[in-house]
C-alpha cells in the first residue's frame, strides 16, 4: 500500500476495495517494523487505532456519506492537543498531560474521516533540542525539526500523512531533508486552537505528504474559519484538490530569489538553482531582494523569543531542571526585550510583505531553497532554518518539493512560495513547475 498515494488510497476504501482496518494494519506493521530504528512517534496505541478503523468500517457500511479522508491514518505533532492521546509537547514537564479535548484541526479532520493513528515527536517546544528522531535516508543525519516526527513517518512509509507546525522553518526544512512534500499554509489559513502557543505572530500548521495531491487533500479538510482564533477569518473553502489539478491560465512565471540568508547556502544549490532557471527559461527570472530584507532575520528572532518568555517562562518557573539551557536562554533574553524593540520588530512584517508584493504582482510564485542544502550528519541539532524565515514572517503560504539529491546522497528540496491568501494559486502553480522538471 505505501506505493499508492492517501488520494488513490481514499478512493479504494470509498469504493470497498480496502477497509479502513486493513489500511491501519499495514501502517502498524511499517512502524513496528522500523519505528525502533527511526523513532518517528512519541505515542501510539495499536489497539485504538484499529478500534478508529473499525468504526469508520461500520459506517461506511451503513452507506451513509464519507469524508474525504476516511478510513486515512494520519500522525499529530505532539504539540496539538488529542483528547484520546496525552500530549506532551517534547518536554518532561508535560510527560502524561491528557488534554480534555481534540485540537480545532484534529476535529477538523475526525469530521473528514480521518485515523489519528498517533502523536509524533517533536523538539522541546518545537525549539532547537532535538528529539530522538532519525533521518530514515541515513540514520546518522537530522530528520530536521520541530516537526521531525511527522517528516520522519511519511518519508519512512510509516502512514501517508502528518501534521506539524511551523514557527520558523519546523515544516518546509525537515521535509527537504526528508525528501517528502509538504505545505506550510498562510497564516490563518488553519485554526492553531488546541495546539501549543509557542509564537502567536508566526505560529501555523502544515502537513507532509508524498505528493502534491495528497498534501492538498489534507488541508481541504483543515482549512476554515474558527471563532475561537481570531487569526482565521470567514472566508469560502480555496478548494486546494481541485487547484492541484488544473491547469494555469496562463505559463506562470517565476522569480528565482536567493534572498538575505544565501550565505548559509552549500554549494549545491547554486547549481540546482541554476538548472532549475536554465530548465524554465523565459519563465523565470534571478529576482534580488532589496537591503531593508537584511532587518528580518534579527527581527523574526526578536518577536520570537519575546514570545517565548510570555508564553513559556511558566515552564521555567515550575522547574528550571526540566527546560533545556538554551530554551531557558531564549526566555530569558525575550523577558529582557523592551515593547519599544518588540514593537519595531513587528513593524517589519508589514514593511517587508509590502516589498513582496511586489515580486507577487510580476510573478505568479517564488522558487527559493528548502534548506541550505542536505541534512546535516549528527543528532545535536535540527539544521538550519534561514531559508524559511521570511516565509514565515510575512504569513505566505510555502511548498516543499523534493527534487534532487546532495553529493552525501540525501535529499534536497526547493521552496514554492505564493502570495497570502492565495494557497490555491500556490498549489496550482507548483504542480504545473513539478510537471516541468519532471519533464526535463
Amino acid at each position: 500500500m505505501s506505493a499508492l498515494s492517501a488520494v488513490e488510497l481514499a478512493e479504494r476504501i470509498a469504493a470497498g476495495a480496502l477497509s479502513a482496518r486493513e489500511m491501519v494494519e499495514a501502517c502498524l506493521t511499517r512502524i513496528a517494523e522500523r519505528d525502533g530504528e527511526i523513532h518517528a512517534f512519541a505515542h501510539l496505541d495499536p489497539d485504538y487505532a484499529r478500534a478508529q478503523a473499525d468504526a469508520l468500517d461500520r459506517h461506511r457500511k451503513s452507506g451513509r456519506p464519507l469524508g474525504p479522508l476516511h478510513g486515512i491514518p494520519i500522525g499529530i505533532k505532539d504539540i496539538i492537543d488529542t483528547a484520546d492521546y496525552p500530549t506532551e509537547n517534547g518536554s518532561p514537564l508535560d510527560v502524561g498531560r491528557r488534554p480534555k479535548k481534540d485540537a480545532a484541526l484534529v476535529a477538523r479532520l475526525r469530521a473528514a474521516g480521518a485515523v489519528i493513528i498517533g502523536k509524533t515527536i517533536t523538539t522541546e517546544f518545537a525549539f532547537l533540542t532535538p528529539g530522538p528522531t532519525r533521518n530514515p535516508h541515513n540514520t546518522a543525519h537530522t530528520p530536521g525539526g520541530s516537526s521531525q516526527g511527522s517528516a520522519a513517518a511519511v518519508a519512512d512509509g510509516m502512514i501517508p500523512l502528518a501534521v506539524g507546525t511551523q514557527t520558523a522553518g519546523s515544516v518546509i526544512r525537515p521535509a527537504s531533508f526528508c525528501g517528502v512534500v509538504a505545505a506550510k499554509p498562510s497564516y490563518g489559513a488553519v485554526s492553531m486552537t488546541g495546539a501549543l502557543t509557542i509564537c502567536e505572530p508566526f505560529d501555523t500548521a502544515g502537513i507532509f505528504a508524498t505528493t502534491l495531491e495528497d498534501a492538498a487533500l489534507i488541508l481541504d479538510a483543515m482549512f476554515g474559519f474558527d471563532p475561537s482564533d481570531a487569526r482565521t477569518r470567514p472566508a469560502p473553502a480555496p478548494r486546494l484538490l481541485a487547484a492541484v489539478r488544473s491547469a494555469p491560465p496562463l505559463t506562470p512565471q517565476f522569480a528565482i530569489v536567493k534572498g538575505p540568508t544565501w550565505s548559509a547556502a552549500e554549494p549545491a544549490l547554486e547549481g540546482l538553482l541554476g538548472e532549475i532557471a536554465e530548465t524554465l527559461g523565459d519563465a523565470a527570472d534571478f529576482v534580488d531582494l532589496p537591503d531593508a530584507f537584511d532587518n528580518m532575520a534579527p527581527a523574526h528572532w526578536r518577536i520570537m523569543v519575546t514570545n517565548f518568555a510570555r508564553n513559556l517562562s511558566h515552564y521555567v518557573a515550575r522547574d528550571p531542571s526540566g527546560v533545556s539551557q538554551r530554551m531557558r536562554d531564549a526566555i530569558a533574553e525575550g523577558a529582557e526585550t523592551s515593547a519599544v524593540d518588540y514593537m519595531s520588530a513587528l513593524d517589519w512584517k508589514a514593511a517587508l510583505a509590502s516589498g513582496l508584493d511586489r515580486v507577487f504582482d510580476r510573478y505568479d510564485a517564488i522558487i527559493t531553497p528548502a534548506a541550505p542544502g542536505e541534512a546535516p550528519e549528527g543528532h545535536g541539532s535540527t539544521g538550519n532554518s534561514a531559508f524559511n524565515q521570511l516565509w514565515t514572517f510575512v504569513g505566505a503560504p510555502a511548498i516543499t518539493l523534493p527534487v534532487a539529491k546532495g553529493p552525501k546522497g540525501l535529499p534536497i528540496g526547493i521552496q514554492i512560495v505564493g502570495r497570502p491568501g492565495e494557497d490555491a494559486r500556490l498549489f496550482r502553480t507548483a504542480r504545473w513547475l513539478q510537471d516541468r522538471l519532471a519533464e526535463a
